[in-house]
C-alpha cells in the first residue's frame, strides 16, 4: 500500500516521527507540494492513501487519481478537499475534529496578556538601553491593563471557547457567551449566555472562537464595532474571514478599538498589503495557536488512527459518509 503526505512540514518540521505511519505502508513524504493540479497529481501518483493539510484536492485532481481510496486531512477544516466528488468516487475522507483546544485557548490568553502588558516591547526597550538610562527605578511605554473585574465576550462557545472562559475566569474576568447551543449547566455567577448585541455592548474584550459560516463571516465590521464599548479589545484565533480587516483598521485608528490581536487573517500567508499590517495597536502572529508540539502530536496520532480504523473496515471521523 502506497501512502503520500502532500504537505508534511507544517505538522512535522522534524520534531515528530512518521514511524507509526511507515509501518502501515510504503510512505512518501513531501514537505510541501505547490497548489498546482499537475504537480499534485504527480505527487499522488498511484498512491491509495493521501494525507493533506492545506494542499487542495479538488474534483480535477480526484478524477485523475483513480487509485485513491482514503484521504486524511491533517486538520479540522476539510474545505480543501472536494468531499462530495470524493464520496461519489468511493473515497473516504476523514479529518481531525479536535486536537488543539488547550493550545488555542492558551494562545488566546497569551495574546490578551501581550495587549495588557506589552511584554515583548518592554523587553526590547530594556535591551536597547531605555532602563539603563531611566531616571526612575522603572518605566513603561504603554498603558498597562489589569484583567480582574473586566468582561470577556466569547463568540463561539464550543470546546475552545469554554476552555478560554475558564482561563479568563482564573484572571477574575466575567464571561458573556454566545453559542449555537446553550448549555445551562455552564452558566455560573461569572458566566452567562447573552445575545450578540448584549455581548457587543458589555464586553471589554471580545474573543472569536466560532466557525466561519454565512452568519459569522465579517461579524467584526463597522456596524457591529459601533455597538461595542469605546476602548474594546478584540482577539481572533479562529478564522481570518470573521473580521472585515479594513473596518478593524479604521476602528483601531480612531480609538474605538483600543487594541487587537489576531493569529489568523483573511488570506494566508498574509499579503504584504493586508490592511492590518498598517494598523496601530494590532498584534499579528502567523497562525501558530494550534502549533505547540503536544498539539501537533495529538493531531498526528488521531490522523494515523483514522487510517488504521479505515483499514480495519470501521472508518471514523468521516466527513463525507
Amino acid at each position: 500500500m502506497k501512502i503520500v503526505i502532500l504537505d508534511a512540514f507544517t505538522l512535522n518540521p522534524g520534531d515528530l516521527s512518521w514511524e507509526r505511519l511507515e509501518a502501515l505502508g510504503n510512505l512518501t513524504v513531501y514537505d510541501r507540494v505547490a497548489n498546482d493540479h499537475k504537480k499534485i497529481i504527480e505527487a499522488i501518483g498511484d498512491a491509495e492513501i493521501v494525507f493533506t493539510n492545506k494542499t487542495a484536492i479538488p474534483k480535477e485532481v480526484l478524477k485523475q487519481a483513480p487509485t485513491i481510496k482514503f484521504i486524511g486531512v491533517l486538520a479540522t477544516g476539510y474545505n480543501i478537499v472536494d468531499v462530495s466528488t470524493a464520496k461519489n468516487l468511493g473515497i473516504t475522507v476523514s479529518n481531525v475534529p479536535t486536537y488543539g483546544t488547550m493550545a488555542v485557548a492558551q494562545m488566546t490568553l497569551a495574546l490578551l496578556l501581550e495587549i495588557c502588558h506589552h511584554v515583548g516591547d518592554h523587553n526590547i526597550a530594556v535591551k536597547q538601553g531605555e532602563w539603563t538610562k531611566s531616571k526612575d527605578f522603572c518605566f513603561w511605554n504603554y498603558p498597562l491593563v489589569e484583567l480582574e473585574g473586566k468582561t470577556m465576550g466569547i463568540i463561539g462557545f464550543g470546546r475552545i471557547g469554554q476552555v478560554t472562559a475558564k482561563m479568563a475566569q482564573a484572571f477574575g474576568m466575567q464571561i458573556l457567551a454566545l453559542g449555537s447551543r446553550k448549555r445551562p449547566e455552564l452558566e455560573t455567577s461569572t458566566c452567562k449566555y447573552v445575545d450578540l448585541d448584549e455581548l457587543f455592548r458589555k464586553s471589554d474584550v471580545i474573543s472569536l472562537h466560532c466557525p466561519l459560516t454565512d452568519d459569522t463571516e465579517g461579524i467584526i465590521n463597522t456596524a457591529n464595532i459601533s455597538k461595542m464599548k469605546d476602548g474594546v479589545m478584540i482577539i481572533n484565533t479562529s478564522r481570518g474571514q470573521l473580521v472585515v480587516e479594513k473596518d478593524l483598521k479604521e476602528a483601531l485608528s480612531n480609538g474605538k478599538v483600543a487594541a487587537a490581536a489576531v493569529d489568523v487573517v483573511s488570506k494566508e500567508p498574509i499579503d504584504k498589503d493586508n490592511e492590518l499590517l498598517k494598523a496601530k495597536d494590532c498584534i499579528i502572529t502567523p497562525h501558530i495557536s494550534w502549533a505547540p508540539k503536544e498539539s501537533r502530536e495529538r493531531l498526528m496520532n488521531t490522523a494515523i488512527g483514522n487510517l488504521e480504523a479505515f483499514l480495519k473496515g470501521s472508518p471514523k471521523n468521516v466527513v463525507n459518509g
